[in-house]
């Protein structure tokens, strides 16, 4: 199939939080434009995607982790509740030393290593139909029959690099849109018991926070999801990248901020060039006493505008936002977003049924 790439753009405003915090508890930032900016790793965006995918009844979510060995023990006495777990065990070492991957005397990978459900379940469906082992067969089973976050975010297997799955998906890190200034809660907690007795707080303490409008971006490789999990779900597996993206908040400190906005606008387009991030729209910072979310849209619509020089027009652009838009087509809903995206995805992707 031809190339194809989805770009996702967004703007979001955020009040006072912390959702993504440095090694000393303070909010991310980067330095761009020469001005400090509010900053969310593509890492903890990725992370509360994937957390999404695991509540999903279509199972979108593999298993990551170093001790994977366990789980496919844990997965062979499953399915073979008679095998001893020394047995399982054993099976479980010879499938990856077949698969090249180490494991250490705690029986852990070096690295965290992604395994889709599907491919534990085969793996170990193998296991206990084998007494030994193909490497050509084991290589297989782990790179078929991906989950939806390892086609889209990769795997990187460094025992083994013929396991390696090219991600159909980036994410960008989220910059805000204008300069931001650290500020700090001083917060105290009385002891309920004693509150009657002593004078005073009985723990004190402070916490970073910025409020931000953010810019965020991300895009995804249409053959690459198409090569990773099928035409047939790709079309599904891409509604729900969109989706999670969209609607995903990071975390950290949201008991503390109760931080979990909506975006304010987004941008949607299907490109045969090459993905495109508009994160120099704010470049030059925006300035304002008035609320940014609108210069924002201003600005992110005339650098989309003036990127047209340089690359084809898009086959589609789709917008969803508050404000009334200046460049494509705005639909009314995410729904409507999402129905007109699967609607171009599926005249592209090749139908898996046909003999052309």
């Amino acid at each position: 199939m031809t190339n194809l790439y989805v770009d996702i753009h967004v703007l979001q405003t955020v009040p006072a939080a912390n959702i993504n915090r440095d090694d000393t508890g303070s909010p991310k930032t980067a330095l761009y434009g020469g001005v400090t900016r509010a900053r969310v790793s593509s890492q903890s965006w990725k992370h509360v995607m994937r957390e999404n995918f695991k509540a999903d009844p279509e199972a979108l979510a593999g298993v990551r982790s170093k001790s994977i060995a366990k789980v496919l023990v844990a997965k062979i006495q499953e399915l073979a509740p008679e095998q001893s777990e020394e047995a399982a065990w054993k099976k479980a070492e010879a499938i990856f030393a077949a698969a090249k991957i180490k494991l250490d005397k705690e029986h852990q990978t070096g690295a965290l290593l992604m395994v889709s459900r599907g491919q534990l379940t085969q793996l170990a469906q193998y296991a206990l139909a084998n007494d030994t082992y193909d490497k050509k067969a084991v290589k297989s089973l782990l790179t078929g029959n991906q989950s939806l976050d390892l086609a889209l975010f990769g795997r990187m297997v460094a025992d083994n690099p013929e396991l390696n799955v090219e991600a159909a998906a980036q994410v960008a890190h989220a910059l805000s849109t204008h300069e931001i200034v650290p500020e700090f809660d001083y917060f105290t907690a009385m002891d309920d018991y004693q509150k009657e007795d002593t004078t005073g707080a009985a723990m004190l303490g402070t916490v970073e926070f910025n409020s931000a409008t953010l810019y965020r971006y991300a895009n995804l490789n249409v053959p690459e999801l198409v090569a990773n999990v099928g035409s047939s779900a790709a079309v599904s597996g891409a509604l729900a990248y969109i989706k999670s993206f969209l609607l995903s908040m990071p975390t950290g400190k949201q008991n503390t901020f109760a931080n979990k906005t909506l975006p304010n606008y987004v941008l949607v387009t299907l490109r045969e060039d090459t993905p495109v991030n508009l994160v120099s729209a704010f470049e030059q910072p925006i300035q304002s006493k008035s609320g940014y979310v609108a210069p924002s849209v201003q600005a992110l619509e005339n650098e989309y505008q003036a990127t047209q020089q340089f690359v084809d027009q898009p086959l589609t652009t789709l917008v969803l936002s508050k404000f009334d838009s200046q460049v494509g087509t705005q639909v009314a809903d995410l729904e409507a977003l999402l129905a007109q995206v699967a609607e171009q995805l599926k005249q592209v992707i090749p139908d898996e049924n046909s003999n052309d």
